[in-house]
């Protein structure tokens, strides 16, 4: 098993090898055209998650086509291995470059940034965070282009996890929190720091010394020069929301940075004086080296193989489009005659003998409809004049989503969406009654909740910034029907959706609660503690929009304002999880099977 190749290609080298896996160049036996091959490690060919992950990054390099990112030609899978056929990028890593030449001119630093921020943002603009962006995984050509390479790692944005190389990582991701675009960006900002000064912008002993740095040290700007310094700023933030929303943002800020510091013609300086940095590395090259071509190959030469070259077509595609693999030609032919193949979604699948199957992108197919894929987006509402002096306007990020039909999209979209406009009318009245004085500010943070085929809720905190008293901070939330579109409000999670019929979750709120009270507090009379009464039954405000609720991973979530059942102000905001074995036979038994519990048999 740990001998098996891609049929119809020859091993010239190792390229890179891993834990999961190793990138070999190869050459096409049928045509002579280079080839990088990564394969997934024979001590995983037959674990079904790990082929699941190899999957799931060769689907999202047959949806991401940029220039400034690695090309896939094709996965090939059969019960003794799985392997992605990609470009082959002639040039050295940007690592090598920096250990070859040391720190860049700060031109160049900003070229191979933008270069990168822009192959980030075409992974962005599919929902997807890439999460280990580093030096390593940059190929800076003969010319001085670059190309993104490894998406082993990547997944959607909003997904959880501590994947990614330690000295690169953003602050959420060694707090185990949800990924987004802006975590892409932190690494990137890294990565530009040291190509600046030839080191890395937080250094440690050990891993829990660098976790610190990243979480609490200063930002180094002192150590770039003037012009960057605010890049670097806002780059290294420590909170994802201070940070430019995504790659694309991130790349207006830079061209304005660069074009003032550094004059119009910035990048074509920056261009030359990489490719003069890579040029000592030139016999380095996999692809001079062995007798293919310059670095500086434009896409269909040596530099950067033509998908029909790599998938064993005849040639005829030109650069950036898939050519159709025929019989007799390439990964297809080598399979033997006896495959059979159809088209399907878009990708030409080659059922062979032996249980072999091969994807080939096909341009002249239509594309599968694109799954729903669920990101942040920038939230910029403008000032409304409320009267009296008193405007209200919002800011920060709200979840939208891509892919599916159109129509649905649009009405997922006004669903994740409702419980902040149901809050923004509130607030409105709440500061024209004579509440409000001067200009208010409403800072929104969504958290992703919980995500799959059926279902999506979002967590909004949100903060009211401006003089106001205590009450004004609610948490909205929301779950999302993602086949229907629609918004399934506290009472559309119940089978009996009535006041009456969620009384039982009162008690079971409450004993999630600290100390197991809807109100606490520590501040006695003399006597010690004491605890404040009210009613105790948060089931009575939830038709009035007073109580949250979403379905979490973990149960049901609920928050409300202790002063709601007549506590004192101070005891603030409310918030517990029931899991889902206390109120499976409350929840609607459709959407009790569609979150992370067991389906009860009985529906």
């Amino acid at each position: 098993m740990g001998d098996w190749r891609v049929p119809g290609y020859s091993e010239l080298r190792v390229l890179g090898e891993g834990a999961q896996g190793r990138v070999v160049l190869a050459r096409h036996d049928g045509t002579g055209r280079p080839a990088a091959i990564k394969y997934l490690a024979a001590r995983f060919a037959n674990d079904a998650e790990f082929r699941e992950r190899f999957r799931g990054e060769a689907d999202l390099l047959r949806r991401l086509h940029h220039p400034f990112v690695a090309r896939m030609y094709g996965l090939v899978e059969t019960p003794a291995g799985a392997a992605i056929v990609m470009e082959a990028v002639d040039g050295a890593s940007l690592k090598a470059v920096l250990a070859e030449s040391g720190p860049l001119a700060p031109e160049a630093a900003l070229a191979v940034l933008k270069g990168s921020l822009l192959g980030l943002a075409a992974a962005h603009d599919l929902g997807i965070v890439h999460r280990d962006y580093k030096p390593a995984n940059v190929i800076v050509r003969g010319d001085g282009c670059s190309k993104l390479i490894d998406f082993g790692v990547a997944v959607e944005a909003g997904e959880a996890g501590r994947s990614g190389t330690p000295v690169y990582m953003a602050p959420e991701q060694w707090r185990g929190e949800p990924a987004s675009p802006a975590t892409d960006v932190y690494a990137a900002t890294c990565v530009f720091f040291e190509c600046v000064t030839g080191r890395r912008p937080y250094t440690a002993e050990d891993q829990a010394g660098l976790m610190g740095r990243h979480l609490t040290a200063p930002i180094p700007v002192a150590d770039v020069p003037e012009p960057l310094r605010p890049l670097i700023h806002r780059g290294l933030a420590k909170s994802a929301w201070d940070r430019p929303l995504g790659a694309a943002a991130f790349v207006t800020e830079l061209e304005s940075a660069a074009a003032g510091a550094y004059g119009p013609d910035w990048e074509s300086r920056g261009v030359r004086a990489l490719a003069g940095a890579t040029a000592a590395l030139a016999l380095l090259f996999p692809l001079s080296a062995l007798g293919f071509g310059s670095g500086g190959a434009g896409a269909g030469g040596a530099g950067a193989a033509g998908t029909a070259g790599a998938a064993g077509g005849s040639g005829g595609a030109g650069a950036g489009t898939a050519g159709t693999a025929t019989a007799g030609k390439g990964v297809l032919g080598a399979l033997g005659a006896k495959g059979a193949a159809a088209v399907a979604g878009g990708v030409v699948v080659a059922a062979a003998a032996g249980g072999a199957a091969v994807y080939v992108a096909d341009a002249k197919e239509k594309p599968k409809p694109k799954p729903i894929v669920a990101a942040l987006s920038a939230l910029n509402e403008p000032r409304k004049d409320i009267g009296g002096g008193v405007t209200l306007q919002a800011r920060g990020q709200v979840v939208t989503v891509t892919g599916g039909k159109p129509a649905l999209v649009r009405k997922i979209d006004q669903a994740l969406r409702s419980p902040l406009e149901q809050r923004w009318a509130t607030t409105v009245k709440g500061l024209a009654g004579g509440a409000g004085r001067g200009a208010y500010t409403d800072v929104v943070k969504p958290t992703i909740l919980l995500r799959n085929d059926r279902l999506l809720s979002v967590w909004y905190t949100v903060s009211l910034q401006g003089e106001r008293g205590t009450g004004w901070d609610h948490s909205p939330a929301v779950t999302v029907d993602l086949r229907t579109g629609a918004a399934l409000r506290p009472f559309d999670l119940f089978r009996v959706p009535t006041e009456q019929g969620i009384a039982p979750l009162d008690s079971k709120i409450k004993a999630h609660l600290p100390h197991g009270t809807y109100c606490w507090s520590d501040m006695g009379s003399g006597a010690g503690p004491f605890q404040p009464h009210g009613t105790d039954n948060p089931s009575a405000f939830v038709k009035s929009g007073d109580v949250s609720m979403a379905l979490a991973p973990a149960g049901l979530r609920v928050a409300f304002y202790g002063a709601v059942l007549g506590y004192a102000s101070a005891c603030g905001e409310e918030d517990a999880t029931v899991p889902y074995a206390e109120v499976k036979d409350m929840i609607k038994p459709n959407l009790l099977a569609a979150v992370p519990y067991p389906r009860p048999s009985h529906s």
